[in-house]
């Protein structure tokens, strides 16, 4: 069975709105053995073309996960990767700001980890951080050193308008984008506390500040339907992957992955004559060894 990724593709232009997406969704499966048969079977798909990717080194690809508090993205980036080859990963997770970083531009930070050719990036949370969790709670917004005039009502569409800019940029220049929104559901998300609560090995996954953020549901919502509408391109599409079933999730991701990168024409180096004749006489030199 296939996945159709196509179902979670958020088309340019497109106005989302997350209750018109199901996070319980699993696609094809009606349950989780058929799925992690196919997700070995991608995996194993994911590393021949990751040797290519590197070898070809010409591309970079960046993978961003954004997601509600135990949305999955840890899992989902863990099991996805598991299979790859370390040498041409990196993966890198966007904390509070620190002083420094609020010093510069809202991107400055993030830019920064940007993969090289030839290696897949990761970015558990990223610069969209800015656009979502500053705009539910605007006194962050208020603690940035934002000369003053420049905090009007009209940030959040600049801000959409910037990273629009900076990711066609990227696309211009071989870093090929695809970015997940892992939406899962409020009933999900409190099963997940509860275990979190429940078990001592999952104990340090659960602060406080969960609950908290969870009163600003809707909020977060809101936020996460702007900023997906105005931010889904051609270059750098969204996927709004259904998370209830982790299992599914990671599936999903993983087959969006292999679909880019089949699509990118990846080779390994062709090896030129006078090459070819160097390995012939390295052969050579081996087998009278």
């Amino acid at each position: 069975m296939k996945v159709d990724i196509n179902r979670y593709r958020i088309k340019p232009g497109t106005s989302v709105r997350l209750k018109e997406h199901s996070p319980a969704d699993t696609g094809p499966f009606e349950a989780r053995k058929k799925a992690v048969g196919e997700l070995e079977r991608g995996l194993e798909r994911l590393f021949e073309l990751q040797g290519k990717l590197y070898a070809h080194d010409r591309w970079a690809v960046l993978l961003i996960f954004q997601a509600m508090d135990a949305g999955g993205k840890d899992s989902a980036i863990k099991h996805v990767m598991r299979g790859l080859n370390p040498q041409g990963t990196q993966v890198t997770a966007f904390k509070v700001p620190s002083s420094e970083e609020l010093d510069h531009d809202f991107m400055w930070r993030t830019l920064k980890q940007l993969p090289e050719r030839g290696r897949i990036g990761v970015f558990n949370r990223s610069y969209y951080e800015e656009v979502l969790v500053v705009r539910v709670h605007p006194e962050i917004l208020a603690r940035e050193p934002l000369p003053v005039e420049l905090v009007t009502p009209g940030i959040w569409a600049q801000r959409f308008e910037d990273i629009n800019a900076i990711e066609r940029y990227l696309a211009r220049n071989g870093t090929v984008i695809r970015k997940f929104f892992l939406n899962v559901s409020k009933k999900e998300q409190k099963k997940r506390f509860l275990e979190r609560l429940d078990n001592p090995a999952k104990n340090w996954k659960f602060s406080l500040g969960d609950l908290e953020e969870r009163k600003f549901w809707n909020d977060y919502m809101y936020a996460y339907e702007e900023a997906i509408s105005a931010t889904s391109s051609e270059e750098a599409p969204w996927y709004v992957v259904p998370a209830d079933a982790k299992w599914y999730s990671q599936l999903v991701i993983a087959e969006v992955l292999i679909d880019t990168l089949e699509g990118l024409g990846l080779q390994f180096p062709e090896v030129t004559s006078a090459q070819r004749r160097e390995l012939a006489r390295a052969r050579k030199a081996l087998a009278s060894d």
